[in-house]
């Protein structure tokens, strides 16, 4: 039986509850909609036709819709482009590395993969689609968007850009600490025979992971702080508009964790020294914590935070006890 023929008369109260809930799910999907969507709330075919006549739809591609108006942001042309494909369909390649802000929008297109598809009629927006084997773990929804995860990113996109673009991505992918190289070996592992094999192992040889199995380091640096009886500290806090790992907000003290299983590009290096310097000119002082510190200076470690949060707390009183 056709959609159209399931469609029958609403009442007054349904109908309004029907286009309330389409209201409901245009705002949360950045005002765009699907056709399986909108047959799914009751809407038929005829409805649909009737609405796009009338300009409370406007047709994107066979398949997606926005509703009332076109003034469309970036992520509302993406999503509108994974419900112009199959079902399971996900943001991809270069439009996913733009999504997880590794790297910025380039171009009209909008990458999607899906496992099987076929040509779409020219529409407003402009998809690329690449048919390929998703996986339940390749899966990840962000801002409304299906969209494949940051290691599947990855992989992908070592497929269609070149090794410096590439890098750029992963390490960015690193600062933000999205990177997480136990999931892009596992995408490795799936993606048997794939031409992304051998850029994306380069550059997860070049992460340094460790071999031996630890605690991540977060968890690592509170063990520390407890069993050292340190003073207690804010953590996962902004300063100067970047989040920090470990802050005493009264000394002025940050203490970033450096992690060199997951980070140790040199890109990386070098930008994280430069925001040392800038919140060196604010007047914060930072200390950076690794494991092997963690393994083989712990005392040390924990004596120099205590002596830094006393020095800079006997700073801050000296430099007002000589006001007037």
């Amino acid at each position: 039986m056709s959609p159209k023929s399931r469609t029958r008369p609403l009442g007054g109260r349904e109908k309004e509850a029907r286009e309330a809930e389409l209201g409901r799910l245009a705002t949360a999907q950045h005002g765009v909609v699907g056709r399986r969507q909108l047959l799914a709330l009751g809407f038929g075919p005829d409805t649909i036709k009737r609405w796009l006549r009338a300009g409370r739809l406007f047709r994107l591609h066979r398949e997606a819709f926005a509703v009332g108006h076109l003034r469309l942001n970036q992520q509302a042309r993406w999503l509108a482009a994974v419900l112009a494909c199959d079902e399971g369909a996900l943001l991809s390649h270069q439009s996913a590395a733009a999504h997880w802000g590794l790297s910025r929008p380039r171009g009209a297109i909008a990458h999607v993969t899906a496992r099987r598809g076929r040509q779409y009629r020219p529409g407003r927006i402009r998809i690329r689609l690449h048919r390929g084997r998703l996986f339940d773990e390749d899966r990840y929804e962000r801002a409304a968007i299906p969209v494949t995860t940051v290691a599947r990113t990855l992989f992908d996109l070592a497929e269609v850009v070149d090794f410096q673009r590439l890098e750029r991505a992963w390490e960015e992918a690193d600062r933000l600490k999205l990177l997480r190289l136990r999931e892009v070996a596992e995408v490795c592992e799936r993606g048997y025979g794939r031409r992304a094999l051998k850029p994306t192992r380069r550059l997860l040889s070049g992460a340094r992971a460790v071999t031996r199995t630890r605690s991540p380091l977060e968890d690592r640096f509170q063990n520390f702080s407890r069993y050292f009886d340190l003073p207690p500290h804010s953590t996962n806090v902004e300063v100067l508009g970047k989040e920090v790992d470990a802050l005493w907000p009264a000394a002025k003290l940050i203490v970033e964790l450096d992690s060199w299983e997951f980070h140790g590009h040199r890109a990386a290096f070098q930008r994280d020294r430069a925001r040392d310097t800038r919140l060196l000119v604010a007047g914060y002082r930072t200390v950076r914590v690794t494991h092997d510190r963690l393994d083989h200076e712990a005392t040390a470690l924990a004596t120099e935070i205590r002596e830094l949060l006393r020095a800079q707390v006997v700073t801050v009183s000296g430099a007002g006890s000589g006001r007037n």
